[in-house]
């Protein structure tokens, strides 16, 4: 039945993309206009201020999506105080697909089903991949080398292949994709679902500062530093944001200790500002429905360039 759910689901997108959750990126506004546009939008619970807040924000996504899919995506990690609140308030509002992070999604498995909902897990490697799996996950998403903010340290092509290997249910993949023809790329490694955060950080309904959307304008592919001294988890940053904030870029201090606090620590994210390698593509402000069309366009002109090569 969730294998089914789940391709009703994708059927009634435009695009076969999701608007990844970004921390202190995605909100209400995002994820509406995102629906909108025919895409799947997503934002993090931690980036409303309380519970009481995401009560607030998910009324809003409920009226503004009228009907169209979204998603939520949820820390499970026991440490996340708000974990427990922020999920009675997700099964009060029925979102299409519950994605995970930071843990094993076991405990919220269950509910997540009851209330009508997919459950997703993000993960970085086979062995979390697995995990997902045995706990009673509905799909997989694959973070590779290359996502924006904390990300995975492998190869896309490989993770697919080591991941096929034991999973023949959906599969949902991020990093670096940031262009129609990556859509496509994807889309012909088997997997469902092209996961693009990046992308969508300089749209006018992003929550970030004028400033950091500039910076993700003004940078390329060299302009990113992955590095485990902010979080305690390799994240991929702007290499301006860190000189600003007063690291060495090609110096980083050692890791520090890893802890999910760190993870969604407003003030440490606030001067640091998160981009994945797939920033070259963003050239200017555009709306989420702009970067859609731009992206539909590109998408179908690479899947026409493949169709022609196969004959």
């Amino acid at each position: 039945m969730s294998r089914q759910q789940f391709q009703n689901l994708c059927g009634r997108l435009s695009l076969p993309i999701v608007q990844a959750p970004m921390f202190l990126v995605s909100g209400p506004e995002m994820v509406i206009a995102a629906a909108q546009a025919g895409i799947l939008g997503s934002f993090p619970t931690q980036n409303a201020r309380t519970s009481e807040q995401l009560a607030t924000w998910l009324d809003q996504i409920v009226d503004g999506c009228q009907g169209k899919p979204w998603a939520v995506n949820l820390i499970v990690h026991p440490t996340f105080k708000r974990r427990d609140a922020d999920l009675e308030q997700i099964l009060a509002h029925q979102p299409d697909l519950v994605i995970t992070a930071l843990g094993s999604p076991g405990h919220i498995v269950e509910a997540v089903h009851r209330a009508g909902s997919l459950v997703f897990a993000d993960v970085i490697n086979p062995t979390f991949a697995r995990k997902a799996i045995d706990a009673g996950v509905d799909g997989l998403v694959l973070v590779c080398s290359g996502a924006g903010g904390h990300t995975g340290p492998l190869s896309p092509f490989a993770f697919v292949d080591a991941v096929r290997e034991f999973w023949d249910g959906p599969i949902i993949l991020g990093g670096g994709i940031a262009s129609g023809r990556g859509i496509n790329a994807a889309t012909a490694l088997g997997v469902d679902l092209a996961y693009l955060g990046t992308r969508f950080l300089a749209s006018r309904e992003s929550m970030v500062a004028d400033d950091y959307k500039q910076m993700v304008i003004d940078s390329g592919v060299d302009d990113i530093v992955c590095s485990d001294a902010i979080t305690g988890v390799n994240a991929n940053w702007l290499r301006e944001s860190l000189t600003k904030a007063g690291f060495d870029p090609d110096n980083m201090p050692k890791k520090s200790e890893m802890n999910v606090s760190a993870s969604v620590d407003a003030k440490r994210w606030k001067d640091i500002w998160a981009a994945g390698q797939s920033v070259g593509p963003v050239k200017s402000l555009q709306s989420v429905q702009e970067i859609v069309n731009e992206l539909d366009q590109q998408y179908q002109q690479s899947q026409s360039a493949t169709a022609s090569l196969a004959n």
